[in-house]
């Protein structure tokens, strides 16, 4: 059994029974039946129910937001605002998915040549927790446009979230069987990318979880995309905008209770002004509201089991132990563990080597804009790094130096279905969203008449 574990309450919500290998093989054949119809349908009639998808959307965002919250402790208004984001990129590709995959012509020796853009088949998603709506939607919603089928496997609790979602897209009009959500555990994962019918796969998750799907789609000479953890440094510059730095910054460490690849997790900050930064970075971490993930005021919910929180826990107290001292925080009770603010941090600890996949950031000081990029790139992980200052043309130059998918210039790390999200290094590969994320699962295919 598949259970739904309310991690505020401790309550169980729901149980699931997990489906047998011979319903796997049932759903794909259904998946693949459907796709080798809807691959031929236009445009046009797929953007006018990708449109009624993002309607219905909106208005049940409420009673998916709920759910969400009730799943994995994300607080209300902020799940609601990841239902509306789901919705967005429904009218996104919907609107420009045609224009992205138009044929392009390329002149050559030949009577005509050109490049056409057709879809793979079945593609499975194998997706986490954290973002449970937001995380499938921006893989389903340009798959789909781009006349794939696809499969969900998505992580355990929050097996309400994956009926949801297959039930929007039921409702929206598309066929039965085009997009499936597969009850299963992530020990059938393996078997499942092995069928010859599923023709990609698609992963955001950990590192482990990556690299072995990720090895056994390489075993079966099958695409892959990889959205990974991240570690992404916060810098702000002696001539940055120290308040809107810190507005902006406290959001990018404990949104979602800082459960995200892309949050802030290294607080890098020139020595000149760390001082009145950090002092004005607790007094706005200390007006966050915890409590109820129902609650339309609170910002800091719990994290999704007591285990994640028990491995944030060690995480400090290893660091402390290697000489990190607490500003504020830092005492677990049970799921929850409170917005932390950790100083004299080095290079060697679990905190600023390691993810820290909670409310926890880790401050470290900089003499000059040579090692902060230096210290940013010493992580693993190549997601996104932002960096504040008042001199624009200066920090683009600095662009290129930064390993990383992203550089946010005075602004937080995050993703918009416009722009191309994805890492380096340890952070993964291949990328999702705008014209270059529709186009990983699709056959780029050569013509050429003589």
């Amino acid at each position: 059994m598949i259970y739904s574990i309310n991690p505020y309450t401790g309550n169980k919500i729901c149980s699931f029974t997990e489906l047998t290998d011979a319903e796997i093989a049932q759903q794909i054949n259904k998946a693949d039946a459907v796709y080798n119809e809807w691959k031929n349908t236009s445009f046009k009639e797929r953007s006018q129910l990708m449109l009624h998808a993002a309607k219905i959307l909106l208005a049940n965002k409420k009673e998916y937001a709920s759910t969400i919250s009730e799943e994995m402790g994300k607080p209300i208004k902020q799940a609601i605002a990841e239902v509306e984001k789901c919705a967005w990129v429904c009218d996104y590709y919907a609107e420009n998915a045609k224009e992205f995959l138009l044929e392009k012509q390329i002149p050559t020796d030949a009577k005509k040549s050109y490049v056409s853009f057709e879809p793979l088949g079945v593609i499975l998603a194998v997706m986490p927790w954290n973002y449970p709506f937001w995380q499938v939607f921006r893989f389903a919603a340009p798959a789909l446009m781009a006349g794939n089928a696809g499969v969900l496997k998505h992580a355990s609790s929050v097996m309400q979230s994956a009926n949801n979602i297959q039930q929007i897209f039921e409702d929206a009009g598309f066929p039965k069987g085009l997009f499936q959500n597969l009850v299963i555990g992530s020990s059938k994962v393996d078997s499942v990318i092995k069928n010859p019918k599923i023709r990609a796969v698609t992963l955001t998750g950990s590192k482990p979880a990556g690299s072995a799907v990720a090895s056994t789609a390489a075993k079966e000479i099958k695409k892959s995309v990889l959205e990974l953890g991240g570690n992404n440094a916060f810098i702000v510059l002696k001539d940055a905008n120290i308040d809107q730095a810190v507005e902006i910054g406290v959001n990018a460490r404990y949104q979602n209770t800082g459960q995200s690849c892309i949050a802030a997790k290294r607080l890098l900050l020139h020595e000149a002004i760390a001082e009145e930064f950090t002092e004005k970075y607790i007094v706005k971490v200390k007006q966050l509201k915890s409590g109820d993930p129902l609650n339309e005021k609170t910002y800091i919910g719990v994290l999704a089991r007591e285990s994640l929180a028990e491995d944030l826990e060690k995480q400090v107290e290893d660091s402390l132990k290697m000489g990190a001292h607490v500003l504020l925080g830092g005492k677990r009770k049970q799921a929850y563990y409170p917005p932390t603010i950790l100083t004299d941090v080095t290079n060697e600890m679990p905190v600023f080597i390691e993810e820290t996949f909670g409310p926890v950031i880790a401050i470290k000081t900089f003499k000059t804009i040579e090692e902060a990029i230096e210290i940013s790139n010493t992580s693993e992980f190549g997601l996104g790094v932002s960096l504040f200052t008042e001199n624009i043309d200066e920090a683009l130059k600095l662009v290129p130096r930064f390993q990383e998918g992203a550089v946010f210039i005075n602004e937080l790390v995050k993703s918009d279905p416009r722009l191309p999200f994805g890492g380096i290094k340890q952070s993964g590969y291949g990328r999702e969203l705008g014209s270059f994320g529709i186009k990983e699962f699709v056959n780029i295919k050569t013509v050429y008449v003589k």
